[in-house]
């Protein structure tokens, strides 16, 4: 997730909540990412001088983790960072693997560790690609299954559990990583996402899609508001019809290999915004799994109101006084309505919500306990 598509500041900051996180609570933390040959940059590379690695050993030495950081070419030994015995000899002493989406496979470095945990960062497609699609989501061999979908399982919810008892929990920010933002320096309600992250899914009649099937709704918006709208967005220059659509309509399209390339322009981009406009695939919302985007706890731990789309999460979480859930285009206008009439109170309630739901030392603890960890 940091080196397998490199220079993705927001998808970087997922894997640093958790390690910078189980560091806080006084864990030893080690990070193996496993990267295929055939993602390695420019095409043709040799792992140690890929763009891959020189991008995940300046993150990792950015962070204070270089020592306990390793980029693993997959089914081979060959490591830029740690070195492959080294590797071994770290497993065969670990008490956890958190394994992000079954990520790591490696029998030699994975099979030791008694509590072996699926981490699941994409609720609703995952179990729909390996119940429905029939692709293999590399659940076997895990001791334990953790999503980030809240309402998995629960009513309401018609996710299928492939099987599994999924343990809910809620995504992490490091609070002393990310403090309250002073000045807005971007006046712009704003977000950071793919247009089309990768095929939807159909199932029982209904489309399992991407975040273009949700904005397209809501095209006119910034028409009806004298709000504006800041879209770091990754759209392909092909998709003119849907760029034609959005600047007709009002919407600001920035580059987020520009503006969210790494941790730091990442996190620049979401402190320096008034707010979030938190649009969501439409797969999230259709199958009401409660995800709750980790961008969105960026936002709210910086101080950032946030108005996103309900998945769900809206039984879970507080809404109405710095997080905001929506359904229609007028509880967009509505919620802008209370974000405007009191920004300090709602900024000061969005900052409530991330140090009572989302501070990674409750939220990791709470989760080693549920995993019965003993380390």
């Amino acid at each position: 997730m940091v080196a397998g598509v490199p220079y993705q500041g927001g998808a970087t900051w997922v894997v640093l909540q958790y390690l910078l996180g189980f560091r806080r609570l006084g864990h030893e933390v080690y990070l193996v990412e496993p990267v295929n040959h055939a993602a390695l940059q420019p095409t043709g590379a040799a792992l140690d001088s890929s763009i891959n690695a020189r991008y995940f050993q300046e993150v990792m030495a950015d962070f204070g983790l270089r020592e306990s950081a390793t980029l693993l070419l997959r089914d081979t030994t060959q490591t830029v960072g740690l070195p492959y015995p080294r590797l071994r000899e770290v497993a065969r002493r670990a008490d956890v693997l958190i394994n992000v989406a079954g990520m790591l496979r490696d029998p030699a470095l994975v099979e030791r560790i008694a509590t072996r945990v699926y981490l699941d960062l994409d609720p609703a497609f995952v179990q729909l690609w390996q119940a429905v699609e029939g692709i293999d989501m590399h659940f076997d061999g895990h001791t334990h299954f953790v999503t980030v979908g809240m309402a998995i399982g629960q009513p309401g919810c018609d996710v299928p559990m492939c099987g599994h008892a999924w343990i809910r929990t809620l995504q992490p920010v490091v609070l002393e990583r990310w403090p309250v933002a002073t000045r807005v320096t971007r006046d712009a309600l704003t977000t950071v996402g793919n247009w089309r992250g990768y095929g939807s899914i159909e199932h029982d009649g209904a489309l399992y899609g991407q975040k273009v099937h949700s904005l397209r709704p809501l095209i006119t918006l910034p028409r009806q508001t004298a709000e504006k709208f800041v879209l770091a967005l990754a759209i392909h220059p092909g998709e003119e019809r849907d760029l034609c659509a959005l600047a007709t309509h009002g919407w600001e399209v920035v580059d987020p290999a520009r503006v969210a390339r790494t941790p730091d322009r990442y996190q620049r981009f979401i402190q320096g915004s008034k707010a979030e406009l938190g649009l969501v695939k439409s797969g999230y919302v259709l199958s009401r799994c409660g995800w709750f985007s980790e961008r969105s706890v960026c936002y709210l731990a910086s101080g950032r109101p946030v108005i996103a789309q309900d998945t769900g999460f809206s039984r879970f979480l507080p809404t109405g006084a710095g997080l905001f859930a929506f359904d229609t285009r007028d509880d967009i206008l509505s919620s802008i309505e209370k974000l405007n009439r009191d920004y300090v109170s709602q900024a000061r309630a969005a900052r409530e919500i991330a140090e009572q739901h989302f501070d990674s030392d409750r939220v990791l603890t709470a989760l080693l306990d549920r995993l019965g960890a003993r380390i």
